[in-house]
Protein backbone atom coordinates (compact mmCIF):
# COMPACT_ATOMS: atom_id res chain seq x y z
CA UNK A 1 0.00 0.00 0.00
CA UNK A 2 2.53 2.97 -1.21
CA UNK A 3 0.70 5.88 -1.26
CA UNK A 4 -0.49 4.72 2.29
CA UNK A 5 3.34 4.72 3.41
CA UNK A 6 3.62 8.13 2.83
CA UNK A 7 0.85 9.35 5.36
CA UNK A 8 2.06 7.69 8.05
CA UNK A 9 5.29 9.00 7.94
CA UNK A 10 4.10 12.60 7.46
CA UNK A 11 4.87 12.43 11.29
CA UNK A 12 7.86 13.20 10.63
CA UNK A 13 6.75 16.05 8.37
CA UNK A 14 4.38 18.11 9.20
CA UNK A 15 6.15 20.06 9.49
CA UNK A 16 30.64 20.21 14.03
CA UNK A 17 33.76 21.36 13.42
CA UNK A 18 35.14 22.83 11.18
CA UNK A 19 36.63 20.98 7.92
CA UNK A 20 39.62 19.43 8.42
CA UNK A 21 40.77 19.53 5.43
CA UNK A 22 39.89 21.33 2.50
CA UNK A 23 39.88 20.39 -1.14
CA UNK A 24 40.70 22.81 -3.42
CA UNK A 25 37.92 23.97 -6.07
CA UNK A 26 37.94 22.74 -9.46
CA UNK A 27 38.68 25.23 -12.33
CA UNK A 28 35.93 23.94 -13.87
CA UNK A 29 32.67 26.12 -12.67
CA UNK A 30 28.82 24.11 -12.66
CA UNK A 31 26.45 26.96 -13.35
CA UNK A 32 23.57 26.64 -10.71
CA UNK A 33 26.05 24.51 -8.41
CA UNK A 34 27.89 25.33 -5.01
CA UNK A 35 31.33 23.74 -4.30
CA UNK A 36 31.74 22.09 -1.58
CA UNK A 37 35.20 21.55 0.26
CA UNK A 38 36.31 18.13 1.32
CA UNK A 39 36.34 18.32 4.95
CA UNK A 40 34.90 16.21 8.34
CA UNK A 41 32.43 17.50 10.73
CA UNK A 42 30.41 16.06 13.39
CA UNK A 43 27.28 13.88 11.89
CA UNK A 44 23.85 13.69 13.79
CA UNK A 45 22.02 15.09 17.07
CA UNK A 46 21.50 13.51 20.57
CA UNK A 47 18.01 15.13 20.53
CA UNK A 48 16.62 13.07 18.15
CA UNK A 49 16.13 8.55 18.68
CA UNK A 50 17.22 8.21 15.17
CA UNK A 51 19.86 10.72 14.79
CA UNK A 52 21.92 8.99 17.71
CA UNK A 53 24.90 8.31 18.32
CA UNK A 54 26.73 11.90 16.93
CA UNK A 55 29.89 10.72 15.17
CA UNK A 56 32.65 12.33 12.96
CA UNK A 57 32.88 11.57 8.92
CA UNK A 58 34.91 12.58 6.85
CA UNK A 59 33.74 13.61 2.71
CA UNK A 60 35.35 14.28 -0.43
CA UNK A 61 34.63 17.63 -2.10
CA UNK A 62 31.39 17.79 -4.29
CA UNK A 63 29.32 20.36 -6.19
CA UNK A 64 25.67 20.66 -4.78
CA UNK A 65 22.66 22.68 -6.53
CA UNK A 66 22.73 26.02 -5.11
CA UNK A 67 18.59 25.79 -4.41
CA UNK A 68 16.09 23.10 -5.24
CA UNK A 69 14.97 21.85 -8.30
CA UNK A 70 11.94 23.94 -9.53
CA UNK A 71 9.03 23.72 -11.68
CA UNK A 72 10.78 25.25 -14.34
CA UNK A 73 13.84 22.61 -14.00
CA UNK A 74 11.64 20.04 -13.87
CA UNK A 75 9.32 20.75 -16.59
CA UNK A 76 12.26 20.80 -18.95
CA UNK A 77 13.19 17.40 -17.61
CA UNK A 78 9.68 16.28 -18.41
CA UNK A 79 9.46 17.81 -21.97
CA UNK A 80 12.87 16.33 -23.09
CA UNK A 81 11.99 12.94 -21.84
CA UNK A 82 8.04 12.05 -21.66
CA UNK A 83 8.64 11.57 -17.91
CA UNK A 84 5.27 10.25 -16.00
CA UNK A 85 5.54 10.77 -12.51
CA UNK A 86 4.48 8.42 -9.40
CA UNK A 87 1.50 10.60 -8.54
CA UNK A 88 0.48 10.54 -11.97
CA UNK A 89 0.50 7.00 -12.32
CA UNK A 90 -3.07 5.18 -11.81
CA UNK A 91 -2.53 3.07 -8.55
CA UNK A 92 -2.03 -0.62 -8.71
CA UNK A 93 -5.34 -3.04 -7.45
CA UNK A 94 -2.55 -5.84 -6.02
CA UNK A 95 -1.31 -3.06 -3.76
CA UNK A 96 -4.41 -2.14 -2.49
CA UNK A 97 -5.98 -5.74 -1.76
CA UNK A 98 -9.94 -5.25 -0.97
CA UNK A 99 -10.23 -1.36 -2.37
CA UNK A 100 -12.80 -0.06 -4.37
CA UNK A 101 -10.53 -0.27 -8.05
CA UNK A 102 -12.92 3.44 -8.80
CA UNK A 103 -10.91 4.70 -5.84
CA UNK A 104 -7.01 4.02 -6.98
CA UNK A 105 -7.02 6.85 -8.66
CA UNK A 106 -3.54 8.72 -9.44
CA UNK A 107 -3.10 11.80 -6.83
CA UNK A 108 -0.87 12.42 -4.01
CA UNK A 109 -0.61 13.94 -0.40
CA UNK A 110 -1.46 18.08 0.20
CA UNK A 111 -1.53 19.88 3.07
CA UNK A 112 -5.08 20.59 4.48
CA UNK A 113 -5.48 22.93 7.62
CA UNK A 114 -8.46 22.24 9.60
CA UNK A 115 -10.53 25.56 10.29
CA UNK A 116 -10.17 25.44 14.30
CA UNK A 117 -7.20 23.63 16.81
CA UNK A 118 -7.09 19.66 16.70
CA UNK A 119 -5.24 17.26 18.58
CA UNK A 120 -2.01 16.72 17.52
CA UNK A 121 -1.93 13.01 17.62
CA UNK A 122 -3.71 12.26 14.11
CA UNK A 123 -1.94 13.49 11.12
CA UNK A 124 -4.78 12.81 8.87
CA UNK A 125 -6.34 15.94 10.54
CA UNK A 126 -4.53 18.10 7.98
CA UNK A 127 -3.01 15.81 5.03
CA UNK A 128 -5.63 15.07 2.47
CA UNK A 129 -5.24 12.49 -0.45
CA UNK A 130 -5.75 14.86 -3.32
CA UNK A 131 -7.03 13.13 -6.32
CA UNK A 132 -5.11 14.31 -9.38
CA UNK A 133 -2.79 16.56 -7.09
CA UNK A 134 0.27 16.72 -8.94
CA UNK A 135 3.70 18.26 -9.60
CA UNK A 136 1.89 20.74 -11.86
CA UNK A 137 -1.41 20.37 -10.61
CA UNK A 138 -0.05 21.08 -6.61
CA UNK A 139 -3.42 21.35 -4.75
CA UNK A 140 -5.29 18.98 -6.96
CA UNK A 141 -6.41 19.49 -10.69
CA UNK A 142 -7.92 22.71 -10.89
CA UNK A 143 -4.79 24.22 -9.63
CA UNK A 144 -1.71 24.63 -11.87
CA UNK A 145 1.89 26.70 -11.68
CA UNK A 146 1.09 29.23 -14.00
CA UNK A 147 3.75 31.89 -12.86
CA UNK A 148 5.40 29.59 -10.24
CA UNK A 149 8.46 28.70 -12.03
CA UNK A 150 10.72 29.73 -9.35
CA UNK A 151 8.44 27.32 -7.32
CA UNK A 152 10.36 24.00 -6.26
CA UNK A 153 8.96 21.08 -7.52
CA UNK A 154 6.75 19.14 -5.12
CA UNK A 155 4.86 16.06 -5.47
CA UNK A 156 7.98 14.32 -6.44
CA UNK A 157 8.82 11.18 -5.12
CA UNK A 158 12.12 9.46 -4.37
CA UNK A 159 11.81 7.99 -7.68
CA UNK A 160 10.87 10.85 -9.53
CA UNK A 161 13.91 13.02 -8.05
CA UNK A 162 16.57 10.24 -9.05
CA UNK A 163 15.19 9.95 -12.39
CA UNK A 164 15.29 13.44 -12.93
CA UNK A 165 19.29 14.01 -11.33
CA UNK A 166 20.40 11.03 -13.87
CA UNK A 167 18.66 12.86 -16.65
CA UNK A 168 20.72 15.71 -15.41
CA UNK A 169 24.20 14.44 -15.03
CA UNK A 170 23.98 14.41 -11.32
CA UNK A 171 22.93 12.38 -8.38
CA UNK A 172 21.20 12.47 -5.02
CA UNK A 173 22.79 13.88 -1.89
CA UNK A 174 23.93 11.55 0.62
CA UNK A 175 22.51 12.39 3.92
CA UNK A 176 26.03 12.83 5.07
CA UNK A 177 26.95 15.22 2.19
CA UNK A 178 23.37 17.20 2.52
CA UNK A 179 24.42 17.95 6.83
CA UNK A 180 27.64 18.60 6.04
CA UNK A 181 26.79 21.11 3.32
CA UNK A 182 23.93 22.48 5.84
CA UNK A 183 26.32 22.59 8.52
CA UNK A 184 28.64 24.82 6.04
CA UNK A 185 32.13 24.16 8.30
CA UNK A 186 30.88 25.97 11.73
CA UNK A 187 30.66 24.77 15.04
CA UNK A 188 27.69 22.63 16.25
CA UNK A 189 24.35 24.73 16.95
CA UNK A 190 20.84 24.22 17.67
CA UNK A 191 20.17 25.28 14.33
CA UNK A 192 21.71 24.92 10.85
CA UNK A 193 22.11 28.53 10.91
CA UNK A 194 23.06 29.06 14.41
CA UNK A 195 22.31 29.24 17.84
CA UNK A 196 19.10 31.52 17.59
CA UNK A 197 15.47 30.55 16.03
CA UNK A 198 14.89 34.29 14.69
CA UNK A 199 18.60 35.96 14.01
CA UNK A 200 18.27 39.82 14.62
CA UNK A 201 14.04 39.12 14.97
CA UNK A 202 13.94 38.07 11.51
CA UNK A 203 13.01 34.50 10.69
CA UNK A 204 15.95 32.79 8.42
CA UNK A 205 13.94 30.20 6.88
CA UNK A 206 10.13 28.99 5.44
CA UNK A 207 8.75 27.50 8.22
CA UNK A 208 5.22 27.50 10.31
CA UNK A 209 4.83 29.91 12.71
CA UNK A 210 1.21 30.33 14.83
CA UNK A 211 -1.11 27.18 16.10
CA UNK A 212 -0.21 23.93 14.03
CA UNK A 213 -2.14 22.90 11.72
CA UNK A 214 -4.68 25.32 11.51
CA UNK A 215 -3.42 29.14 12.62
CA UNK A 216 -0.48 30.27 10.38
CA UNK A 217 0.56 33.72 11.69
CA UNK A 218 2.76 34.36 8.19
CA UNK A 219 5.28 35.84 10.13
CA UNK A 220 7.68 34.79 7.57
CA UNK A 221 5.65 35.73 4.77
CA UNK A 222 4.59 32.30 3.28
CA UNK A 223 1.51 30.23 4.02
CA UNK A 224 3.16 27.45 1.15
CA UNK A 225 6.06 27.19 -0.68
CA UNK A 226 8.08 30.09 -1.25
CA UNK A 227 10.12 30.74 -4.29
CA UNK A 228 14.07 29.96 -4.24
CA UNK A 229 15.89 32.18 -2.92
CA UNK A 230 13.75 33.55 -1.20
CA UNK A 231 15.36 33.75 2.24
CA UNK A 232 19.10 34.65 2.94
CA UNK A 233 22.04 31.96 1.48
CA UNK A 234 24.23 30.18 4.09
CA UNK A 235 28.20 30.55 3.91
CA UNK A 236 28.47 28.36 1.35
CA UNK A 237 26.17 29.99 -0.50
CA UNK A 238 23.22 27.52 -0.59
CA UNK A 239 19.18 28.24 -0.61
CA UNK A 240 16.50 26.72 1.54
CA UNK A 241 18.72 23.72 3.21
CA UNK A 242 15.99 24.31 6.41
CA UNK A 243 12.58 24.44 5.84
CA UNK A 244 10.77 25.53 2.46
CA UNK A 245 10.59 21.58 1.23
CA UNK A 246 11.91 18.38 2.43
CA UNK A 247 14.73 17.17 0.13
CA UNK A 248 15.18 13.70 -0.84
CA UNK A 249 18.45 11.65 0.04
CA UNK A 250 20.17 8.77 -1.33
CA UNK A 251 20.32 6.40 1.36
CA UNK A 252 18.09 4.03 3.03
CA UNK A 253 16.50 5.07 5.89
CA UNK A 254 17.35 2.94 9.06
CA UNK A 255 16.67 4.55 12.82
CA UNK A 256 19.79 2.43 13.46
CA UNK A 257 21.99 4.15 10.59
CA UNK A 258 24.05 5.65 12.77
CA UNK A 259 24.69 2.79 14.97
CA UNK A 260 27.13 1.43 12.49
CA UNK A 261 29.25 4.70 12.66
CA UNK A 262 30.72 4.66 8.84
CA UNK A 263 33.27 6.90 9.12
CA UNK A 264 34.57 7.91 5.21
CA UNK A 265 31.82 8.74 2.23
CA UNK A 266 29.30 7.27 4.32
CA UNK A 267 26.63 5.68 1.73
CA UNK A 268 23.92 4.51 4.06
CA UNK A 269 22.89 1.22 4.99
CA UNK A 270 22.14 -1.60 2.94
CA UNK A 271 18.70 -1.73 3.22
CA UNK A 272 15.46 0.18 4.55
CA UNK A 273 14.24 -0.58 8.37
CA UNK A 274 11.06 1.32 9.77
CA UNK A 275 9.65 -0.65 12.72
CA UNK A 276 6.24 1.73 12.03
CA UNK A 277 5.83 0.76 9.13
CA UNK A 278 8.03 -2.71 8.36
CA UNK A 279 7.14 -3.17 4.76
CA UNK A 280 7.42 0.01 3.19
CA UNK A 281 10.73 1.22 1.71
CA UNK A 282 11.93 4.37 2.75
CA UNK A 283 14.24 6.90 1.83
CA UNK A 284 16.07 9.40 4.11
CA UNK A 285 14.56 13.14 3.70
CA UNK A 286 16.37 16.55 4.94
CA UNK A 287 15.55 20.08 6.10
CA UNK A 288 11.97 19.65 7.38
CA UNK A 289 9.69 21.97 5.40
CA UNK A 290 7.03 25.04 5.31
CA UNK A 291 5.23 22.78 7.95
CA UNK A 292 7.91 22.86 10.77
CA UNK A 293 6.69 23.84 13.88
CA UNK A 294 8.02 24.33 17.35
CA UNK A 295 4.76 22.71 17.89
CA UNK A 296 4.97 19.70 15.88
CA UNK A 297 7.60 18.89 13.70
CA UNK A 298 11.06 20.49 14.95
CA UNK A 299 12.85 18.84 12.10
CA UNK A 300 14.59 21.80 10.89
CA UNK A 301 16.76 21.88 13.53
CA UNK A 302 21.00 20.37 12.79
CA UNK A 303 21.06 16.79 12.39
CA UNK A 304 17.10 15.84 12.34
CA UNK A 305 16.35 13.35 9.93
CA UNK A 306 12.74 12.95 7.81
CA UNK A 307 11.82 9.64 5.80
CA UNK A 308 9.68 8.99 3.20
CA UNK A 309 8.42 5.89 1.10
CA UNK A 310 10.17 5.73 -2.12
CA UNK A 311 6.90 6.11 -4.61
CA UNK A 312 5.44 8.47 -2.39
CA UNK A 313 5.12 12.51 -2.39
CA UNK A 314 3.35 15.68 -1.12
CA UNK A 315 3.36 18.91 -1.66
CA UNK A 316 5.72 20.03 0.81
CA UNK A 317 8.56 17.48 -0.85
CA UNK A 318 10.92 18.14 -3.25
CA UNK A 319 14.54 17.55 -3.82
CA UNK A 320 17.99 19.23 -5.21
CA UNK A 321 20.87 17.22 -6.61
CA UNK A 322 25.04 16.74 -6.06
CA UNK A 323 27.72 15.88 -8.81
CA UNK A 324 30.88 14.81 -8.28
CA UNK A 325 34.14 16.67 -9.01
Amino acid sequence: MKKYFYLSSILFMACQQPPARQQEQPAQEMPGMVWIPAGSFMMGSEEFEDSKPVHKVTLEGFWMDEHEVTNAQFAEFVKATGYVTDAEKPLKPEDYPGVDPDKLKPGSAVFTPPAHPVALDNPMQWWEYVYGASWQHPFGPNSNINGKDNDPVVHVSFNDAAAYAKWAGKRLPTEAEWEMAARQGKPPAAYYWGDTLKPKGRWPANIFQGDFPWKNTLEDGYAGVAPVKSFPPNAYGLYDMDGNVWEWCADYYRPDSYTEKEETNPQGPADSYDPEEPGAVKRVQRGGSFLCSDQYCIRYKAGSRGKGEVSSGGNNLGFRCVKDK
